[in-house]
């Protein structure tokens, strides 16, 4: 009995050693010699004033928080991330109660893209667009709530575009 156990044990040993989870650099290949990175001020091509800052300081603080990569300033960091606010966009997702025209709920969209550029040789090491979305309730003044809505939107985009840099997806 003691050596069918035995035996049972050392082949499952055997079977599972390989089977370890390893843990190493998870960047993407073309990220790989990159340890800081820069994140200018934002552009914006869309109608919202004054948001070029609040997308650039929500991408940082984000790309902080994930640790991967560190952020220096443009003449000291490996690459640039360059950012464009290239849509904001407002839908209705849920209508008042007995009144079909009229909207509850919004669902608030924001487009970014983005392009990550080797300080060094210039080369162009990624580039595309991530989407940010929240939604928000209706109060007596719309505007303002797509004011307080805005950071979130950029918060979602910031944590996608942050997990494209640093896994690649």
């Amino acid at each position: 009995m003691k050596t069918f156990a035995f035996a049972i044990l050392s082949s499952a040993a055997l079977f599972l050693g390989g089977c370890a989870y390893q843990l190493g650099d998870a960047r993407p290949s073309m990220m790989r010699g990159i340890t800081t990175l820069s994140v200018p001020t934002s552009k914006n091509k869309t109608l919202e004033p004054n948001v070029e800052g609040l997308l650039a300081d929500t991408i940082v603080k984000e790309l902080q928080t994930d640790g991967t990569y560190r952020i220096s300033y443009t003449d000291r960091a490996d690459a640039i991330v360059y950012t464009t606010l290239e849509q904001v966009q407002r839908s209705p997702a849920r209508a008042v109660r007995g009144n079909v025209l009229a909207t509850s709920e919004y669902i608030f969209t924001t487009t970014v893209s983005y392009e990550v550029i080797d300080r060094a040789t210039g080369k162009q090491l990624m580039q595309g667009a991530v989407n940010g979305r929240t939604s928000f309730f209706v109060t007596a003044d719309l505007q303002t709530d797509e004011i307080q809505a805005l950071p979130l939107a950029f918060s979602d985009a910031a944590v996608k575009l942050a997990s494209r840099l640093s896994e690649g997806f």
